[in-house]
């Protein structure tokens, strides 16, 4: 639940101001998919994204978009087993860079000449962009992991234990 609770308040996130692509979008993707349990850890946070998406508007890169979500949850339940600092930057790192690589394959399919040129153009005018989720991407992750380790060394010792740990 407290994961849940968690992953709601992240996703609200994209409804307020916000520097652009300083979201934390990619974090609760690779949190959801550490924290939730396997049946909801790629549901929860693709579906999070699509609602949203559709609130906010529909894209033509939306496949590559939720494409990349989707694999940086999947990259969540490898973290599961593998949840130390440097395992959380790690992946943070990679669902950063993932998400740029996929992302703007995408833009480079749909806005740009199809050439090596054109994909190059691509990605070099994206290199801004990456900067901003890049460093979102380690934010919000060690904000989000932390924020649930902390709540949990408190809460495990308590009667609401099984209901709120209970993903």
């Amino acid at each position: 639940m407290l994961a849940i609770i968690i992953l709601l308040i992240g996703i609200l996130s994209r409804f307020i101001y916000h520097t652009p692509n300083f979201t934390p979008v990619l974090a609760l993707a690779l949190f959801g998919g550490t924290y939730l349990k396997k049946k909801y850890a790629l549901l929860v946070p693709l579906s999070l994204m699509i609602v949203s998406d559709l609130l906010i508007g529909m894209h033509e890169l939306i496949l590559f978009t939720w494409g990349s979500v989707a694999l940086i949850a999947a990259m969540g339940l490898w973290l599961r087993r593998h949840k130390t600092v440097y395992g959380i930057a790690g992946c943070s790192v990679a669902a950063a860079l993932g998400f740029f690589l996929i992302t703007n394959f995408g833009a480079w399919l749909v806005m740009y000449p199809l050439t090596i040129e054109g994909l190059r153009n691509c990605y070099v005018a994206a290199i801004p962009f990456y900067r901003q989720t890049f460093f979102s991407t380690l934010v919000y992750s060690a904000g989000l992991f932390g924020l649930y380790e902390l709540i949990a060394v408190y809460v495990r010792k308590t009667r609401y234990a099984d209901w709120l740990l209970a993903t």
